[in-house]
């Protein structure tokens, strides 16, 4: 192992870099985690204070975690680059990388979402900005950065077309309590995580609203048959969607009080316009982005998105929450396997 460089300070970037450095079987003595902040003020606070706290109060940094606010002594000697920025950073970021790192280096994108305007995904917007012999990979997986924080045991599925470089990876991220599995369904891993937000968004609606258990079950069942529609169309593998990136970070999203997207959807179910629910949050809901982007990615594969598209209308038209629910309940009877496998 080398160095590793974690971008982004929020509580997700945050979070991996305090893993990645405590990780024993990883790191050694003379190895170290240098975390890149932006605003040399920002940074110099939190190495003064061995902790985030903006994001992430209460959880010292191990001895081996920098925060710096120049980026090329960040990424120096690095064998590992995390991006973790909001998604829509992710290009910019990208571009201030790209003539600082070395030939092989392993760039991991953990940011969960889809590009306004291009609707790329998020190793599609690095292949654009970052040199040919990187080795571009996406981290994602059932992972609310507090409880990761915490010490709580989850699970995370890391993808890359180069196996090699997915293993390298994999026993970076990987500690006893954070087990790191492979895969080289990048597609499928990366929709998976990002179109689980528009979802999660629709739970917190239902829950909102009172509409109970059964409901919410129906609700992410079909999400993700919406969220498969749209991945296999777009070349995912199936099964993926079934793992990790796919069931498991839906069931995470939509059922945690932790779950920013989840909370979104609460906020409208009580009537709140979308400027008025955002108002005064710290973090961003990627949620909210992604699903104007799923539904040109959508509208360019052929894929008919009816959840995504409700939830559109609700936030960006001013469609009453109920209205929307409406329009979803009395939509043409089908199979329910009918068009899954469909672009």
């Amino acid at each position: 192992m080398a160095n590793v460089a974690v971008i982004g300070t929020g509580a997700w970037g945050t979070t991996l870099a305090r893993l990645i450095a405590a990780a024993p079987q990883t790191m050694e003595a003379n190895e170290t985690v240098n975390l890149w902040e932006h605003h040399a003020d920002r940074a110099q606070e939190m190495e003064q204070a061995r902790e985030n706290t903006a994001y992430l109060p209460d959880f010292p940094f191990p001895p081996n975690l920098h925060v710096s606010s120049d980026l090329a002594e960040a990424v120096e000697n690095s064998l590992i680059v995390v991006l973790a920025p909001p998604a829509q950073q992710v290009r910019a970021h990208a571009r201030l990388l790209a003539p600082l790192l070395s030939p092989g280096v392993i760039v991991i994108c953990a940011s969960k979402g889809l590009e306004l305007d291009t609707h790329l995904r998020m190793s599609e917007v690095l292949a654009e900005e970052l040199p040919a012999d990187m080795a571009i990979g996406v981290l994602s997986g059932p992972n609310l950065a507090a409880e990761v924080a915490r010490g709580l045991p989850a699970a995370a599925v890391v993808a890359l077309a180069d196996q090699t470089a997915a293993e390298i990876a994999q026993a970076a991220l990987n500690t006893p309590l954070f087990r790191v599995y492979t895969s080289d369904d990048v597609v499928g891993v990366e929709l998976g995580g990002a179109l689980k937000n528009i979802i999660a968004i629709g739970i917190g609606v239902n829950d909102g609203l009172g509409y109970g258990d059964n409901a919410k079950a129906s609700f992410m069942t079909r999400g993700l048959a919406e969220i498969s529609r749209l991945a296999l169309a777009a070349g995912a593998n199936p099964l993926t969607l079934a793992g990790l990136a796919g069931l498991g970070d839906l069931i995470a999203t939509c059922s945690s009080p932790l779950s920013r997207n989840r909370s979104l959807g609460l906020a409208l179910a009580k009537g709140q316009t979308l400027t008025e629910a955002l108002a005064g949050r710290r973090t961003v809901v990627e949620g909210v982005t992604t699903t104007r982007a799923a539904l040109q990615l959508a509208a360019n594969l052929g894929v008919e998105l009816p959840i995504t598209q409700q939830i559109a209308h609700v936030l960006f038209d001013g469609r009453d929450v109920r209205t929307a629910v409406a329009a979803l309940l009395t939509r043409d009877l089908k199979g329910e396997l009918e068009g899954l496998d469909e672009g």
